[in-house]
This record gives structure tokens, sequence and C-alpha cells, in this order.
């Protein structure tokens, strides 16, 4: 489960990736360390263009999650995330350059588990398969998980975060549930790459 990745895009790079949207700012500050709880840049659209916000990563969780945030959507036949997905307007694309998965077993020097970063060559922006909710104080997002690739299973073979290409990005977020979720697939091996170790 992925539960920490970075934004430090620029405006100018994410306009190249999204086209224009509103809400663009040329002081948008670079996020190096998103982890579950904290606020982290989405886009959705609003009428025929995109929209930035903030948004906070986790949905609320349910009683069974001991009310701690679901920030990974993994079963998308659950009624938890099903109204989401289905309405086309509560799709969002989640800005990253990177994402961590933690090894599975501890660096026997230092007793930790290691970072393993993954993303595209020469940290180029890609996003994440989003969705959102409203809330009283805030509005939330969580993004979409698949079976892994072999680059990010060697790691995490359980799963990985759902990126797009930038050719999907209307698909995801126009397209019907069952077209929509048909891109919940593990990204290309040779189109990413794992960066050397912190």
């Amino acid at each position: 489960m992925c539960n920490l990745y970075t934004m430090a895009a620029s405006v100018d790079a994410m306009k190249k990736l999204f086209g224009g949207f509103a809400g663009d700012r040329s002081n948008l500050p670079s996020y190096d360390a998103i982890y579950p709880n904290r606020a982290a840049p989405i886009l959705r659209r609003e009428g025929e263009g995109l929209h930035l916000e903030e948004m906070i990563w986790g949905f609320p969780g349910p009683q069974a999650a001991k009310g701690r945030p679901v920030t990974n959507v993994r079963n998308l036949a659950s009624p938890f995330w099903r109204s989401a997905l289905a309405n086309p307007a509560r799709r969002c694309l989640v800005p990253v350059t990177r994402f961590c998965e933690w090894s599975a077993e501890a660096d026997p020097d230092t007793g930790r588990k290691v970072k393993h970063w993954f993303g595209l060559e020469g940290e180029q922006p890609f996003a994440f398969a989003g969705i959102w909710r409203p809330g009283e104080e805030a509005n939330y997002m969580a993004f979409l998980t698949c079976a892994p690739n072999e680059t990010v299973g060697r790691v995490h073979p359980k799963a990985m975060p759902v990126m797009l290409k930038a050719s999907d990005h209307d698909r995801w977020l126009g397209a019907d549930l069952e077209e929509a979720t048909q891109l919940a697939r593990p990204f290309p091996d040779d189109d990413m790459i794992e960066f050397e170790k912190e």
C-alpha cells in the first residue's frame, strides 16, 4: 500500500502534462513528502476544464477501519467506493512526481525498512487515478491501486497505485464506470523506473 509520495512539479510542468487549468498559480509549493491525512493537490473537472485544488489524502474511514483514513482504493466493487467511482464528477487526477513503497524486510544494518521510490525518467510528473468526496471542513481524495508490475512487485508484491498515461486522463475523468475502471491495470515496466535508494 502506497502511503508516501511527492509532487514537486512546477505549474509550467503541470500545464505541459494536463493542459491549462483553473487555479494555476506561480507559487505552487513543492510537496516533498505527502502522507495520509495531509493536504495534496488534485485536478478535477469543473465545467469544460480542469480545476486545481488541495484535498486531504484519505477518505474518513468506516468503523471497521477504526476511524483511520482510507487512502488506497483496491476493491472497486466495494460499496464504500462505488458511488464515487460511478460518478465521473467525483473522479480526479492526482499529480505525482514519485511514490514510495517500503521494503518487506528491514535493512540488517539499520533495522529499518528501506524506501524504494518509483516514477518516470527525470521525475517527470504523472497522475494517479483518484476519486474524491466532499466533507464539512475539507474535501478528501484517495487513489486506485491494482496488481503491481514487475518493477514495483519486486518490492511490494501486493499492489501498486494506478498510474495513468496522459492519453488516458480524459477517459478516466469522463468515461462510464466499466470503461474507466479498465484503467486499473499495472503501468508498463518499460515506461517507469525505480530511483536510486536514498
